[in-house]
């Protein structure tokens, strides 16, 4: 088993799916998925198992991308992508740990699926037009428009500066020194004027219904958290290839990536939904 193409390319499979669906469950059912259909096909007939494994995970993904759409829509409260803890070693890959990051991933989900899978296709696992074009039904020439419309999309609205994981680190530590002890004025801090909190409770959990805007409305809502609960423990973590936060509720577990510009934090993202916070504990495995 271990020689099987897809048994051999299972981590860059789960990565195409995840980079596509936001969702590690979604990913991992799509590989459940372009499993079963692997195992059915004649591989005398496949040149190229991995090119072919690629475009299967790619159609599966973009079927239940749209399957997805309208329960996204009635999901309550905001959406965010379900948080991964990965290991230092993604973050050396720049490109790839800017691509699963939390903001970048939040950024994707405004995309139509084609124009999705498109984008991650080309700029992220840098695929020939005409192996795109076969994996999403459509010509090449209309592959390459998508992908100048996507690029232009996600040029407008990813995060204006990229920081070294180093200067994250360095707003991280105080950042969750300031949660710890629920001190406004250390959170501010660390704030930058016009920074925006999202928050994902799925409806399960309490969690913010929109995007709270402002340092002086985001850092009391968070310094309030500690009056709240009788223990709120933080432990620094990496998610989504940056250093980031695991802030611990009463025993609740919430997945904290923040967004860093001039060093001073502009976007905070807050995971509370039990249901995606399943892979804390072992990293997962992303590459290209």
């Amino acid at each position: 088993m271990t020689d099987d193409p897809f048994v051999l390319h299972r981590n860059l499979l789960f990565t195409v799916a995840y980079e596509m669906l936001g969702s590690a469950a979604d990913a991992e059912d799509v590989l459940q998925e372009t499993w079963l259909r692997w195992a059915g096909v004649d591989r005398s007939e496949v040149r190229e198992p991995r090119a072919y494994l690629v475009r299967a995970v790619t159609r599966q993904s973009l079927n239940r991308l749209r399957s997805l759409s309208r329960s996204r829509e009635d999901y309550v409260g905001e959406w965010l992508p379900e948080p991964l803890l990965t290991s230092p070693d993604v973050a050396e890959d720049v490109e790839l740990a800017e691509s699963v990051s939390i903001a970048m991933l939040t950024v994707l989900e405004t995309l139509a699926p084609t124009e999705r899978a498109v984008f991650v296709l080309r700029e992220v696992f840098d695929m020939p037009y005409g192996e795109i074009a076969t994996a999403v039904g459509k010509t090449a020439s209309a592959v390459r428009q998508i992908a100048r419309r996507a690029r232009e999309h996600v040029a407008a609205r990813r995060p204006r500066m990229q920081v070294s994981r180093t200067e994250q680190q360095a707003v991280v530590d105080p950042f969750l020194t300031a949660m710890r002890t629920g001190k406004l004025q250390d959170l501010l801090d660390v704030m930058s004027p016009d920074v925006v909190m999202i928050a994902d409770g799925g409806g399960i959990v309490a969690a913010a219904l929109a995007p709270i805007r402002g340092a002086t409305e985001v850092a009391p809502v968070l310094a309030r958290a500690k009056q709240l609960v009788e223990a709120l423990d933080t432990t620094p973590v990496w998610l989504n290839g940056a250093p980031a936060g695991r802030i611990d509720f009463d025993g609740e577990p919430a997945a904290v990536s923040l967004e860093i510009e001039n060093a001073r934090i502009t976007r905070i993202y807050v995971v509370r939904n039990p249901h995606k916070l399943t892979r804390l504990d072992d990293p997962a495995q992303l590459t290209r």
